[in-house]
């Protein structure tokens, strides 16, 4: 046998060995608040706030995490997993978490990068051949016709971790790409493979590089993190994250012994008197031919805390090291030009417009100046939510991750600052915060 396919056989028996020990998702300890910085006492406004969220029927149910110094200092659960039967809401429920799923892509890029698969200026087409001949948009003809230009530049794997390509979603917005995206559904193909081709006969919406905006990006680079491995996207994230992690509960389906503890989405109901449920996806306990990088997890709040306080730790849990420092320092980075951070927010997303003080990393929103956005939150805190409403940030200058989940359409009216909310109640309850 070779000696480098024997180190690699006794490596990988090793990194298993080490992981069923670690891999058994142990909570993160815990500490009382006042130990941690906390005031007991003001941290109570936040549990009231979550209260009455439920009270006042705008969710169903929540759960919180909030962890400093590596312990967790505050872990809870309020309302209802299912209104329908009234179960209470258990700490280990599931959730689909939607586009939180874009931060775990974003790791398991950088895990490649790490080992050299990849450099931020390399074009996508080095890796996607299918992407050497894109096209951007530059307005119709007079037959109505999109009239389609060369790029001025190949887009990069930089800009697709940024979302400053030149792709978009087609749902988000009404311009005639996103209606060619409509029409072509790339999210709904059976495949990454077929998700690219049907990717690549559509125009970029702008020049790369030249604007920021919401799209399918972290999904090709899912199929990056397949095309650069090796292996298939859900196997790779499954050994290199969640596995080392105790992530036992994060996956691209629920499997069906599972299911009872799935939260039930809601969106209000049209009549004004509470909520509704969402149909669930009739396969939920099936693996998906298209795994989506962009939004295609469920998981628990203790599973995504142990990612956060990973992130937090540098790339390091419990013994277990991911990333080098240096690698989690630069997918936190804000890589937007200052002319992409614009006074009036001009792109953006949801409760995310690029601005001076907030930018964008590598599948991540950065607090680059959050005095300057009006935030108590720390220079360099991180973050991102999901569709159905979880939000998770961390803030390395206070030493500090909180993630909430929730189960309910944030497009669809009446929607609660659940984020914005919680953050200013976990700082107004930090009264040590150096220490």
């Amino acid at each position: 046998m070779r000696v480098d396919r024997l180190i690699s056989i006794l490596f990988g028996a090793l990194l298993a060995a080490g992981s069923t020990a670690f891999g058994q998702g142990a909570p993160l300890p815990e500490a009382a608040p006042e130990s941690a910085g906390f005031s007991a006492e003001r941290l109570k406004r936040l549990d009231e706030a979550m209260q009455a969220k439920v009270d006042g029927k705008q969710l169903a149910g929540i759960v919180t995490m909030l962890a400093r110094h590596g312990k967790l200092v505050e872990a809870k659960t309020y309302g209802q997993q299912d209104l329908a039967s009234g179960k209470a809401m258990p700490k280990d429920a599931i959730f689909r978490i939607y586009s939180m799923t874009k931060p775990v892509t974003g790791v398991a890029m950088m895990i490649l990068y790490e080992e050299g698969k990849w450099k931020p200026s390399d074009p996508l087409s080095k890796y996607i051949p299918e992407f050497a001949g894109l096209k951007v948009y530059a307005g119709t003809d007079r037959a109505g016709k999109p009239i389609l230009a060369a790029p001025a530049h190949a887009p990069t794997v930089g800009e697709v971790m940024s979302h400053t390509a030149g792709f978009t979603y087609g749902f988000f917005g009404s311009s005639p790409v996103d209606k060619l995206y409509m029409a072509s559904n790339p999210l709904f193909a059976p495949s990454l493979d077929e998700f690219i081709a049907r990717l690549a006969k559509l125009p970029l919406v702008y020049q790369p590089g030249e604007e920021w905006l919401y799209s399918v990006s972290v999904d090709v680079q899912g199929y990056l993190v397949e095309k650069l491995s090796g292996k298939p996207f859900p196997d790779f994230v499954r050994e290199r994250i969640f596995t080392p992690l105790g992530m036992k509960d994060t996956a691209f389906f629920v499997p069906a012994d599972k299911l009872p503890r799935l939260a039930t989405v809601y969106k209000p109901d049209p009549k004004g008197t509470g909520l509704v449920p969402v149909p669930n996806d009739p396969h939920v306990s099936d693996p998906p031919g298209l795994p989506s990088g962009g939004g295609g997890l469920y998981s628990t709040a203790s599973d995504y805390v142990r990612f956060a306080q990973m992130l937090l730790g540098g790339g390091e849990l419990g013994g277990v090291r991911l990333l080098a420092p240096g690698t989690v320092a630069l997918m936190r980075s804000n890589h937007l030009s200052e002319r992409l951070q614009t006074p009036d927010g001009k792109f953006g997303i949801g409760l995310y417009h690029m601005q001076p003080g907030l930018g964008f990393g590598y599948d991540v929103a950065v607090f680059d100046d959050p005095a300057r956005i009006g935030s108590t939150a720390g220079k360099g805190s991180f973050m991102w939510d999901g569709l159905a409403g979880t939000w998770f940030w961390v803030d390395p200058t206070n030493d500090l991750v909180f993630v909430g989940m929730i189960q309910r359409i944030v497009t669809e009216p009446g929607m609660p600052d659940m984020e914005n909310l919680s953050r200013a109640l976990v700082y107004q309850a930090l009264v040590a915060p150096g220490q």
